[in-house]
């Protein structure tokens, strides 16, 4: 039995890892929860699994969910909450399903104190992968991608030598603009930004695909899980989101890892990871798969990508610098106070005017992204 608590229970991925464990009651417990603000979603899952931790971000809903949970239930408050939580020592796999940098500390102090992650949230990594892949190796702490692209390359590198690595093939769908021309983008409303063609996800991920962000924040993740050199993680447009990642080894040999296009098979093995499980998900029909197309990225439509690849060269705070310009656009842009064209002019903006350090602290690291916080929403201000 693997005790499991699931920071970030109420979004996409959280309600996706509930459906898994709610399949293996006899493998998998949750004895965790957490979520910001949806209140009747955490009640539900709190009547369902009894957990004996909970943490909830807004101290107003937690004094209201207080009243309801009764005494043998631990309740942890905000972003310091989450951090206790992370750290209990009865939990075994913490799913980290939160959005955004406030990942960041949990996920720090979830390895520090020696329980698996399985990792769903790509932006603290993208943050301070070189710090936390050094505190992973030395607790012993598996890190276990959840999203599906790092889950298929880190399936097709196991047991492999990864001195033999040529290269890595990211796959994306190409989001809902992939055919769209220059002209089209500077019209692009937030309805159809968030009507992904593939994926079901939360909102600021979705935005994220339609820019080609995410990719580029996946490339930046690549290249601290598997301590690769950028230059050796490829982007390859494939429609059909069949196959989630590839590796290339020297000898010619590329391994790719096939599957539906559900999130509940990469949370599954997170979760059960060293074991295989029955998803109970229909399989590819690969009789009915007519076609499995490639294309290469379009980077001057989609110059986040562009700026990821720079991000990662440049590496240090860079990155830091580079997520947190981008979270603000999207919160900006959700609010419609900023067009889907200018998010990548304000990144790009922001990372221009950045002084960057090369061998960065947690405290540099956190003070850069601060820094481009506020750059990011200068910038914008200025566009108004």
């Amino acid at each position: 039995m693997v005790n499991i608590a699931i920071l970030g229970s109420t979004g996409s991925i959280g309600q996706n890892a509930i459906e898994v464990a709610r399949r293996f009651p006899d493998r998998l417990r949750i004895v965790g929860l957490s979520a910001n603000s949806s209140l009747g979603i955490l009640r539900r899952q709190i009547k369902e699994f009894r957990p004996r931790f909970i943490c909830v971000g807004n101290p107003r809903l937690a004094q209201e969910l207080k009243r309801d949970i009764g005494s043998r239930v631990k309740l942890f408050v905000g972003q310091d909450g989450l951090l206790e939580i992370a750290g209990e020592h009865d939990i075994d796999r913490v799913l980290l399903a939160i959005s955004g940098s406030a990942a960041l500390l949990p996920l720090l102090r979830a390895i520090e104190s020696g329980k698996d992650i399985a990792l769903a949230n790509k932006e603290a990594l993208v943050m301070a992968g070189p710090i936390l892949m050094r505190k992973a190796r030395q607790n012993k702490v598996n890190i276990i991608p959840v999203d599906s692209e790092q889950s298929a390359i880190w399936q097709c590198l196991n047991g492999q030598d990864r001195q033999k690595l040529k290269n890595i093939y990211l796959t994306a769908s190409g989001g809902p603009f992939r055919k769209a021309s220059k002209k089209d983008l500077k019209s692009i409303s937030i309805e159809k930004v968030l009507r992904h063609p593939r994926w079901k996800m939360g909102r600021k991920i979705t935005v994220d695909s339609a820019t080609l962000m995410n990719k580029g924040l996946e490339i930046l993740e690549a290249m601290f899980l598997f301590n690769i050199e950028v230059e050796k993680v490829k982007v390859l447009i494939h429609p059909q989101a069949i196959i989630h990642s590839m590796v290339e080894f020297i000898d010619g040999v590329v391994l790719a890892q096939l599957s539906v296009t559900d999130m509940r098979i990469p949370i599954q093995y997170a979760l059960s990871y060293p074991e295989r499980l029955q998803s109970g998900l229909s399989g590819i029909d690969f009789s009915r798969l007519k076609e499995l197309n490639f294309e290469r990225p379009n980077f001057k439509n989609f110059p986040c990508l562009r700026l990821a690849y720079q991000a990662a060269r440049e590496s240090g705070t860079a990155p830091s610098v580079l997520n947190a310009s981008n979270e603000v656009c999207v919160e900006e842009f959700l609010k419609r106070r900023l067009p889907f064209v200018f998010i990548s002019k304000v990144v790009e903006d922001v990372l221009g005017r950045h002084r960057n350090k090369t061998h960065p602290d947690l405290k540099d690291i956190l003070e850069a992204d601060a820094w481009a916080r506020n750059q990011a929403h200068e910038a914008i201000n200025k566009l108004s």
